[in-house]
Parts: structure tokens; sequence; C-alpha cells
């Protein structure tokens, strides 16, 4: 078995990444970074699915996005008392504008207190 330069024995993903080097970056990254990273990613989501991206006509997906938001707010709300006040305020202003903005865009109205992640967050108004 013949490698390249730029390529590892151990290159797992098939697009030149070296598997071991992946897992021992991640080893020296803080759970409070993890966290924050996956919350981004899943607001980020949140919005494209809520329409409030480039193409709204295309993109916009209220099932995806209320199931983003439900896993956003069960991660914040199980991860705040470990990342702290700071990030986790943040993170509730993001959670609680993607709510807000679901509430927004849905033709039919969830009764107070079960919108996406209000099982967890509870009403949002």
């Amino acid at each position: 078995m013949s490698h390249t330069p730029h390529e590892s024995p151990y290159d797992s993903f098939g697009d030149g990444v070296d598997a071991v080097g992946a897992e021992r970056d991640i080893a020296d990254v803080p759970a409070v970074e993890v966290i924050n990273t996956v919350a981004v990613h899943l607001l980020s989501a949140g919005a494209v699915k809520l329409g409030l991206a480039d193409s709204p006509d295309t993109q916009t997906d209220l099932d995806e996005a209320r199931k983003l938001i439900t896993a956003l707010a069960g991660l914040v709300t199980a991860a705040a008392p470990e990342i702290g006040d700071a990030h986790a305020r943040a993170l509730r202003d993001g959670l609680r504008t993607l709510q807000l903005a679901f509430r927004e865009a849905s033709p039919i109205a969830d009764p107070v207190g079960k919108g996406p992640g209000e099982k967890y967050t509870g009403p949002v108004n």
C-alpha cells in the first residue's frame, strides 16, 4: 500500500484528513467550545429552515426547524449549568429568537408551552 506524501496511512475519511490527528485535535478542545460550536450549528440550521437565509422559497421547512430548535433547547438547558452564565445567556437569547421566529413563521399557532423546545424552556412569548 503506497501513500502520497500528503496522505496518512490512517486516512479513514478518504479525503486526506488524518483520523488519528483529528482525534488528538478534538482532545485539546475544551468542552464549552464543543458545546458552543454544536449550538451555533443548530442555531444556524434552524434559522435556515425558518427561511431566514438567502433562499427562503427553497430552504424553509418548519418541521425540520422544529426538530432543530427542540434539540437546541435540550442542549442549552442541559449544558447551562456546566458552561457558565455568560455562554448560556448568549445561547438562550439565540434560542428564544428562533422560537419567536418559528411562532411568527408558522401558519398554525402552537398552544402556549407546546412550541418547539418549550418543554425544556417553558413558554416563550
